[in-house]
């Protein structure tokens, strides 16, 4: 059995060793070995707490610990002691993914117990929910009484082994979870029990499942309340791509609609993709003292290579913190005011024409950009941003499909590729901020109306920051600050 204590010695004495090649300055990474889906995302005794997914022993996904860290601004995080890690035998192949809440001052965490039943562990396993407690936020007693859920509490129309990722929340007096699951035949879907305690819970119903177009699988829900609608997130596996959404194998998605937790459904009319890009995943929310409402997700996909599995003793990050805004009948993805106060190093520009491509004679590596262009004459313009020689990762717009695209073909040594999505002009204008972090760039596009994130592995040498039009365009304005 694995134990919190060896995994914190182990990382202890292993992190001298990592490369620092492609380690963010801003984002949130693990000390070391492998990361991947933000866990208990929650407001706690006035921090930020982020657990995460963690095999602490290779940058490889290996049995599930949980990793821990906390913040007061949600930029500089602060590593505690690994909270959880698979020491009983209803979770000894892995404490998967789940979530948190404050119950009488003590923190729980809900999570579930991933367990081998045979030879082929891709095909032989059992899931189960568990809870264990703090008072402290940082030491944590799983229950005697684990698992909280057990498999026979599946019913029997869905899979049975598939049954996992917990989000626990309180609403009308009484607490309730929702599961990622499937029918065994193709759709993904949600599972909502009720608990009283924490402690006994009862299965209400199946809330929602795939319309046949959305996965296999669905993984890692989030639902909570946003201007008195619900808002409900998830991740659809193995997801047919829709035009240019939903490339990815595996998929983010939200739906905003109204949970009825009398009968147990969640009514909605449609689905939007959360992030366009090609790395985001799982994400999860918490609400802050301020009342706002923030995403966090898994900087990675899956089944990808990552560079920095090899020889640099790390793997995985989280993306930005991002407020979720209700805008009409669509969420907006807008990146926290924080981020402000780590700008350094001014530059503005404006009124630039562009026509050709124009070095901009500012350069970096980790950086902020505020860019509006007015589109004009051109057929296409944009961003070529981690520029040298032959490298470059171009950020672009099409006026003549009204698409903004996302290409790190020659952007280093990673995965190549494009993401495209619709964006309409306001009043002839593009609004860009863009957020540069070594090896990751997040876009948002027109005020956080669609957001691109991906991962990208440039030279150390690749600095440059260049604008270019085929046609004739102009910049109203670029400000770029180092972060």
């Amino acid at each position: 059995m694995y134990t919190r204590e060896n995994a914190d010695k182990f990382i202890e004495s292993r992190k001298h060793l990592l490369n620092g090649e492609y380690r963010l300055r801003y984002h949130l990474m693990s000390e070391f070995g492998w990361m991947n889906d933000p866990n208990g995302f929650v407001y706690f005794n006035g921090e930020y707490h982020m657990f995460y997914q963690h095999y602490p022993y290779q940058p490889v996904w290996g049995p599930m610990h949980w990793g821990h860290a906390v913040s007061r601004d949600l930029i500089e995080w602060k590593h505690l002691p690994v909270a959880l890690a698979p020491d009983q035998e209803y979770d000894r192949d892995g404490c998967f993914s789940g979530s948190a809440i404050e119950k009488g001052g003590m923190l729980y965490l809900m999570y579930t117990g991933h367990i081998v039943t045979g030879p082929d562990k891709e095909v032989h396993y059992s899931q189960n929910q568990n809870i264990a407690v703090s008072d402290d936020g940082v030491h944590f007693q799983k229950l005697a009484s684990n698992p909280v859920i057990r498999p026979e509490q599946i019913p029997a129309d869905v899979s049975q082994k598939d049954f996992r990722d917990p989000k626990v929340f309180e609403r009308d007096g009484g607490y309730y979870a929702v599961l990622g699951s499937n029918d065994g035949k193709g759709s993904g879907l949600l599972l909502m029990y009720r608990s009283d305690d924490l402690l006994n819970w009862t299965f209400v119903n199946e809330i929602a499942r795939s319309d046949g177009h959305m996965g296999d699988n669905w993984e890692c829900p989030d639902l909570f309340e946003l201007e008195g609608q619900d808002v409900l997130m998830l991740s659809p596996q193995r997801m047919p791509a829709q035009g240019d959404d939903f490339q990815n194998l595996h998929s983010t998605a939200y739906m905003i609609g109204r949970l009825d937790t009398e009968h147990g459904r969640f009514l909605y009319d449609r689905y939007e993709q959360i992030d366009c890009g090609f790395d985001f995943y799982a994400p999860q929310t918490t609400i802050d003292d301020n009342g706002r409402r923030i995403v966090i997700g898994w900087m990675e996909t899956w089944e990808t290579e990552i560079p920095t599995q090899l020889g640099h003793y790390w793997a995985g990050a989280m993306t930005l913190p991002r407020e979720v805004v209700m805008q009409g009948d669509k969420l907006f993805f807008k990146p926290i005011e924080e981020m402000a106060v780590y700008r350094q190093n001014g530059y503005e520009a404006s009124n630039v024409l562009i026509d050709g491509e124009l070095d901009l004679g500012v350069s970096g590596d980790s950086y902020e950009l505020e860019v509006v262009f007015r589109a004009d004459q051109a057929e296409e313009f944009g961003l070529k941003l981690r520029v040298h020689g032959d490298e470059e990762t171009v950020l672009s717009y099409s006026a003549a499909d009204g698409r903004f695209r996302f290409n790190r073909d020659k952007a280093g040594i990673g995965l190549g590729g494009e993401r495209r999505t619709k964006v309409g002009l306001n009043d002839g204008l593009l609004e860009l901020r863009v957020f540069v972090d070594k090896s990751s760039v997040e876009v948002f596009i027109q005020g956080g109306a669609k957001v691109m994130t991906g991962r990208i592995y440039p030279g150390a040498q690749s600095l440059g920051i260049k604008a270019y039009a085929i046609g004739s365009c102009s910049m109203v304005s670029f400000k770029k600050w180092d972060i």
